[in-house]
């Protein structure tokens, strides 16, 4: 590096500890970008529903007569009620107050004594609904209704991943796992973003699924990909079938910014991460795992439990002990290690993700896709 230059330093510790500067997120990228609502599979039957929570608000998808899917924000238009709990099936969406009941398209059909009301016009009011999309048989919901399509944002991962598990739209889950880390949800990306650490704190991951050696990250669009090559097989913490696929020797995931990752791990294995921020420092992270039509497969389970008992709990650890750190007065900002060659070494991807997050405290009412820089 040219002695003039200046080093790139990490963000600011009010990025990660600042109870105003999440505020300014839900209202900023958390409010403006897709996140994942939920599996396609849990919602097989006309009626089927299910409620989640993002940048503070819930919501819940549905799956119609037409076998459409939507998704609405969960409050009854007449006084504000929340609508539906959890899971299940109903033929109507029926606010529990008042008992207004709305077709599962959103538009209210009835409600009690309401024809007394001079001019009451029942076709006018309708739920509000959130944007959605299906990729991949996942749902992914933005509380923007202007924001760019997710394959404008994440150009080519629908058709990379595809190609590495052509058979994900027939996949289901088979095991969610819940971990809830006591860290700020961008200590806990950033952790998933590199393997700068991977060989010094990861030795099951390292040695027996990746080559740290061929580890790379880069941008594509608003994804990082992650690339590397599998561990020799004879190194393997599993058995994998090279020729089930021409991707079987390879590891690559997909970070979508903000919350959510695919993962393929050799052998064409196919699971996930995604983050539920809660406030700003904790978030709970999911790992989710996947077979042909949900039915348990060994290997896929015994890999789950692999993963939980090392790399999942070898990352708690970190994440953590960075969050208490970040609340350090002793702590300035060091500079990120920037190769140009990238590898696994290089945090030239933490250099994206951190200016993403940059962008993700501006002010309500502009976009991340608005403010690509």
């Amino acid at each position: 590096m040219d002695s003039q230059t200046e080093a790139i330093r990490s963000l600011d510790a009010k990025y990660y500890v600042d109870p105003e500067f999440f505020e300014r997120e839900k209202h900023g990228v958390l409010a403006h970008s897709w996140q994942f609502a939920g599996h396609a599979s849990l919602l097989e039957n006309s009626g089927d529903y299910f409620t989640f929570e993002i940048a503070g608000e819930s919501l819940f998808c549905v799956r119609t007569a037409t076998m459409e899917i939507k998704a609405f924000y969960n409050v009854c238009q007449h006084r504000a009620h929340q609508l539906v709990q959890g899971a299940g099936n109903m033929n109507t969406i029926v606010c529990p107050y008042h008992a207004w009941t709305y077709a599962l398209t959103g538009e209210l059909r009835s409600g009690p004594n309401i024809k007394v009301v001079p001019g009451f016009k029942k076709e006018s009011i309708c739920l509000s609904d959130v944007r959605l999309e299906n990729f991949c048989g996942f749902l992914f919901v933005n509380l923007d209704p202007d924001a760019k399509s997710m394959d404008e944002c994440f150009p080519n991962v629908r058709e990379e991943l595809t190609s590495f598990v052509p058979h994900i739209e027939s996949l289901k889950p088979l095991e969610w796992i819940s971990i809830p880390e006591k860290c700020n949800w961008k200590v806990s990306v950033e952790n998933y973003s590199e393997c700068y650490h991977c060989q010094l704190n990861h030795p099951t991951f390292a040695r027996g699924v990746v080559k740290p050696q061929t580890y790379d990250i880069q941008p594509q669009g608003y994804c990082l990909r992650h690339t590397t090559e599998c561990q020799n097989l004879d190194k393997m913490s599993y058995p994998i079938d090279l020729s089930s696929n021409e991707h079987a020797g390879e590891y690559s995931s997909w970070f979508l910014w903000p919350l959510f990752s695919f993962q393929v791990y050799p052998g064409n294995i196919l699971n996930t991460y995604h983050w539920r921020v809660v406030d700003h420092e904790h978030v709970v992270v999911w790992r989710g795992w996947y077979s042909m039509q949900g039915i348990d497969e060994n290997v896929i389970h015994s890999l789950a439990v692999q993963d939980r008992q090392t790399t999942v709990e070898e990352d708690i650890h970190l994440v953590e002990s960075v969050q208490r750190g970040l609340q350090s007065r002793g702590y300035r900002p060091g500079p990120l290690v920037l190769d140009p060659s990238c590898g696994v070494k290089s945090e030239h991807s933490i250099k994206v993700l951190q200016q993403w997050m940059r962008e993700g405290v501006i002010t309500a009412g502009n976009t991340v896709s608005n403010n690509s820089r």
